[in-house]
């Protein structure tokens, strides 16, 4: 494959669009529970066919890098492979044709790989810099963008159409991208935890939820939380590529503490996890102690866990052990807990 000095820069600026686009989209849809993740999800999709279709071009100037050995050319090299490694899986992911090999999902092969190239792409751009030129936003750019766009789009309309006519189990996927497991049985559900959080070891006779509020302590058995009935049923939906429907029930925050001129809440998990919430959503997040008709089991969070619907599952805290009030902005936390 030929192509002039042109083409070559045109593709590499076109993948340094894509690739922080796929990546970003992709991190955005996690962010959501509701039907926004889908846009998000539809714009991460477009962006990784993106990157797939311009992958014989690129693999031209790869090779040409690797055959006069540019310096540091294995580190761009790593970054290729962690790359198409991340496409395929989500691939796989999306279709249904590999759910998870081992301990490892698709959806965590996906995501992992995109996230150990973070460090090898932003090598890559600062050591093959590609500065900007007026004739980048051309007439004939913007037509070859254009149609990189819409080549991205009928392939991704193509892959979807195949599962669904092919029946693949890509075909009953969330609006998120995740496979339902065990909606409804409680005792099926899947255990697992956010990066290195692990079960910990519970003694209920002396444990407490500590709740401050208005600067007051005030300490719950759990007896005492056990004794509330409110009921909620929710989807938890897991960024590790599973939802599951349940039937909650436990003691929605409102009742627990009353912040007056508090700015959030925030959640704290034995395990020293945590997220911190807005005070209007407190009368839509339940602290739940009964999942179905049974106590949690000690890998879903007993003796009480948060459940937040709309939410995905990285904000339905596990363990909790303290719950406070007070006046840091619901903003003031990463997007994505880091422990």
């Amino acid at each position: 494959m030929r192509f002039n000095a042109s083409m070559r820069r045109w593709t590499n600026l076109a993948l340094l669009l894509l690739a922080p686009s796929a990546f970003l989209t992709g991190w955005l849809a996690f962010s959501f529970g509701t039907a926004a993740a889908r846009w998000s999800l539809l714009a991460h999709i477009v962006s990784g066919y993106g990157l797939l279709l311009l992958a014989p071009w690129k693999s031209v100037i790869a090779a040409h890098g690797i055959r006069r050995r540019a310096r540091f050319w294995w580190a761009s090299l790593t970054f290729s492979g962690l790359v198409i490694l991340s496409l395929a899986a989500g691939i796989l992911h999306s279709t249904g044709l590999l759910r998870s090999a081992g301990d490892f999902t698709a959806m965590e092969v996906h995501v992992g790989a995109a996230i150990a190239a973070v460090p090898f792409g932003v090598w890559h751009v600062l050591a093959r810099r590609v500065p900007a030129r007026a004739a980048d936003l051309s007439r004939r750019s913007m037509l070859r963008a254009g149609k990189l766009l819409a080549g991205a789009g009928l392939a991704y309309a193509a892959s979807e159409g195949l599962v669904r006519v092919a029946g693949l189990p890509g075909s009953g996927r969330r609006f998120t991208g995740s496979y339902e497991v065990a909606s409804f049985q409680p005792a099926s559900m899947p255990v697992t935890q956010w990066l290195f959080d692990a079960v910990p070891k519970v003694d209920i006779t002396g444990w407490r939820l500590q709740v401050t509020s208005d600067g007051h302590l005030r300490e719950w058995t759990y007896d005492e939380l056990a004794a509330f009935d409110d009921r909620v049923i929710a989807t938890l939906d897991c960024t590790g590529g599973f939802y599951t429907t349940q039937r909650w029930t436990g003691v929605w925050l409102s009742r627990l503490l009353r912040p007056a001129g508090a700015l959030s809440v925030r959640v704290c998990s034995q395990t020293g996890y945590d997220r911190r919430f807005s005070v209007e959503d407190m009368p839509r997040i339940l602290l739940a102690t009964r999942v179905g008709e049974s106590p949690l089991s000690s890998g879903n969070g007993f003796p009480v866990r948060l459940v937040a619907a709309g939410r995905r599952g990285f904000w339905w805290v596990k363990w909790v052990s303290r719950i406070e009030a007070d006046n840091i902005p619901v903003f003031w936390q990463l997007p994505f807990p880091v422990q």
